[in-house]
C-alpha cells in the first residue's frame, strides 16, 4: 500500500499514540523501517484538512526538525478514509424558466399596449391574461392545470374577474363530463371488459392499422346522429376502446411505445369526431344553437334532414382523407399485422366467458348510452346520465373511488378546460368578441370584393378566431350572427352562408386541444405530443376547408343552394 511519508516542521506531539517505535541509533539521518499496520495513524472520523490542497491523495512530507524528534513517522494513504463523494444536486422541481418568461412577457406586453378604441380596460387586460395562459399551455412551464390555474390567479390577483367569475365554469357541465370519460375509461380497462371487445376488433379488422382506424371511425360517425354530445361520444365510448386496442397492441402512453399504434389511432379518432359532428344537426350538442340563430338572422330553417343531406359527401370524403393523410405523415410503427386476428381469437377464447364486473360494467355503458341517445325525452342531460352510471360503478365495486381520485389526468383536464372556458366567456361578456367582429366586417366590407372572395375571407377569420375559444357553443354563440349577417349583407346566398358556418363550427374544433368537448379527452391520453397536436391540427384543418368548400362547394351547386 503506497505510503506518505510526513517531514515537516509540524510541532504537535504523538504521545497519544501508542504505536510510536524508537529510531534506530545507527544514524540519524538515513533511519527508516517498514511500515507495519499496527504503525498506521487514522486520524479521528472528522478529520478534515484546514487547507484546500491537502487531500488523502496528495503526497505531502511532514517531519519533525531533526532537533526535535527521535521519531520519523510513516502513515498508509490509507490512513485517511475516502471523503464521501458529494451529493448531487437535487433536480429543479419548479417551473422551466424560459417558457415561463416567454409566457409572462406575453401577457406584460400586451398589458402595456394601450387600449384600443371601443375596448373596455377589463377586456384588453382578460386577453392579456387569456393569451399568456394560451402560451404557458402551449410552451408548458408547469402542468397545463398548473398554468391555466395561474392564470385565473393573475385575473383575481388584478381585479380583472372576481372570484365567483374566474372560477364559474367548474360548474359548467362539460368539464365534468369529461373528468367523467376518464373514470369510465378505468373502469372499462380495469375489469376486461376493453380488452374483450378491443380483441373483437382486432379480430374482425386487425390485419391491418389503417382497416382497425376504419372501423372505429365510421363506427362513431354511425353513432353521431343518436349520441348528440361529442363529450359523451369521445369520452364514454371510443376513448376507453381506443385505449384498450392501443394496450392490447403493446403501444402504452409514457413508456415509448406510443407511435406503435396509439399516437396515430388517438389523433385520427379525434379529427375524425369534429368531421362527424358536423354531418348530422344532432351529432354535436351546439348544432341546433347555430340553426336557431340561422333562423332568426335570415327566418330561413335548417332542417335535421337539409343538414345531413347537404354534409354528407364533403362528411363522407374527410372521413376518408383524413385518417389515410395521417397513415402517411404520422404513420404508426405496427402498420400490418396479418396474424392479429388469430391472435385475438386465442386471446378471447382464453378470457372465456364475461365475469361480474365486465357484465355490470357492459350494463351500465348500456344505460348510460341509452340516457345520452333518449334522455332529452326523460329531461336528463348528458353529464347526469354519466353521474348516474359513474354512480352505479362505485356502488357495485367495479371502481372505486380511490381509483378516481388517483386519476390525475381527469383532474388536470378538468382544472385547465374549466379555467379556459371561465376567460374565454367572460370575453365575450366584456365585449371583446363583438369588437373584434365589427371591426373585420368593416374591414372585409370595404375592399371591395365580390362575394366569393369576401366571403372566403369571412370563413378562414371565422375558422381560425377559435384559437381564441374553448368551446364551439360559445363561438356559435358570440361570432355566428354578425359573420352570417354580413356575408348576406355582402351578397353571398345567405342560407348557403349559414349553413357553411354550421359546418365550420364543428370543423374548427380541431385546431386545439381544447377547442371541442372531444379534444382533452384525446389529448388527455397522453399519446401525442402537444406540438405536433396543434401542428397536425392545423394541416388538418386546412385539408377539410379545401374538401369541405372545394367537394362541398360542388355538391352544394348541384343541391342549388348557390
Amino acid at each position: 500500500m503506497a505510503s506518505i511519508a510526513l517531514s515537516s516542521s509540524y510541532t504537535s506531539s504523538f504521545r497519544s499514540y501508542p504505536t510510536l517505535e524508537p529510531r534506530s541509533v545507527k544514524s540519524r539521518s538515513s533511519i527508516s523501517f517498514p511500515t507495519p499496520r499496527s504503525a498506521i495513524i487514522k486520524p479521528p472520523p472528522t478529520f478534515k484538512p484546514s487547507v484546500p490542497f491537502l487531500s488523502p491523495n496528495f503526497p505531502l512530507s511532514l517531519s519533525k526538525p531533526k532537533q526535535s524528534s527521535p521519531f520519523i513517522i510513516r502513515a498508509s494513504a490509507a490512513a485517511s478514509p475516502a471523503l464521501p463523494p458529494a451529493k448531487p444536486a437535487a433536480p429543479w422541481q419548479g417551473a422551466a424558466i424560459k417558457p415561463l418568461i416567454a409566457s409572462i412577457a406575453t401577457g406584460v406586453i400586451l398589458w402595456l399596449i394601450p387600449t384600443p378604441e371601443g375596448v373596455s380596460k377589463n377586456a384588453w387586460q382578460l386577453l392579456s391574461i387569456f393569451l399568456a395562459t394560451i402560451v404557458g399551455i402551449i410552451t408548458q412551464p408547469l402542468p397545463l392545470g398548473a398554468v391555466a390555474l395561474m392564470g385565473l390567479g393573475v385575473s383575481v390577483l388584478t381585479k380583472t374577474l372576481p372570484f365567483s367569475a374566474a372560477f364559474s365554469a367548474f360548474a359548467d357541465p362539460i368539464p365534468w363530463l369529461i373528468a367523467l370519460a376518464f373514470f369510465f375509461a378505468r373502469g372499462f380497462i380495469k375489469t376486461g371488459l376493453g380488452n374483450r371487445i378491443a380483441y373483437q376488433f382486432v379480430k374482425l379488422f386487425g390485419s391491418s392499422s389503417l382497416g382497425l382506424g376504419y372501423s372505429l371511425v365510421f363506427s362513431e360517425a354511425l353513432l353521431a346522429p343518436a349520441i348528440p354530445s361529442v363529450s359523451a361520444r369521445a369520452g364514454g365510448i371510443f376513448l376507453p376502446l381506443v385505449k384498450s386496442l392501443c394496450v392490447a397492441c403493446g403501444s402504452n402512453a409514457g413508456d415509448g411505445t406510443e407511435g406503435k399504434l396509439g399516437s396515430w389511432l388517438m389523433l385520427t379518432c379525434f379529427q375524425t369526431s369534429v368531421i362527424s359532428s358536423s354531418m348530422f344537426l344532432t351529432a354535436m350538442a351546439a348544432n341546433p344553437l347555430s340553426a336557431n340563430l340561422t333562423y332568426n338572422t335570415i327566418k330561413q330553417t335548417i332542417g335535421w334532414t337539409d343538414w345531413a343531406k347537404a354534409a354528407i359527401v364533403p362528411g363522407l370524403v374527410s372521413l376518408i382523407v383524413v385518417p389515410l393523410l395521417l397513415y402517411v405523415i404520422y404513420p404508426p410503427s405496427i402498420k400490418s399485422s396479418p396474424d392479429a386476428p388469430k391472435l385475438a381469437r386465442e386471446k378471447l377464447e382464453k378470457m372465456g366467458p364475461m365475469t361480474q364486473n365486465e357484465v355490470v360494467m357492459a350494463a351500465t355503458l348500456l344505460l348510460t348510452v341509452g340516457l345520452w341517445i333518449f334522455g332529452g325525452a326523460l329531461n336528463i342531460d348528458a353529464v347526469t346520465a354519466a353521474i348516474l352510471g359513474l354512480s352505479i360503478l362505485l356502488v357495485s365495486g367495479v371502481v372505486t373511488w380511490k381509483e378516481c381520485l388517483a386519476e390525475a389526468v381527469a383532474w388536470d383536464t378538468l382544472t385547465w378546460f374549466a379555467a379556459l372556458i371561465a376567460m374565454a366567456g367572460y370575453l365575450n361578456k366584456y365585449g371583446l368578441i363583438s369588437w373584434f367582429s365589427e371591426s373585420v366586417v368593416k374591414f372585409v366590407g370595404g375592399l371591395g370584393l365580390s362575394w366569393q372572395l369576401s366571403f372566403g375571407i369571412l370563413v378562414l377569420l371565422y375558422f381560425y378566431s377559435h384559437y381564441f375559444f374553448a368551446s364551439g357553443a360559445a363561438h356559435i354563440g358570440a361570432m355566428f350572427t354578425a359573420f352570417l349577417s354580413v356575408a348576406s349583407a355582402l351578397g353571398a346566398p345567405p342560407y348557403f352562408a349559414a349553413i357553411v358556418l354550421a359546418f365550420l363550427s364543428n370543423l374548427m374544433g380541431g385546431l386545439t386541444h381544447y377547442g371541442i368537448g372531444s379534444a382533452p379527452v384525446f389529448y388527455g391520453a397522453n399519446y401525442v405530443p402537444l406540438a405536433k397536436w396543434w401542428g397536425y391540427g392545423f394541416l388538418i384543418s386546412v385539408v377539410n376547408i379545401l374538401i369541405w368548400l372545394g367537394v362541398g362547394g360542388i355538391w352544394w351547386k348541384a343541391l342549388g343552394l348557390w
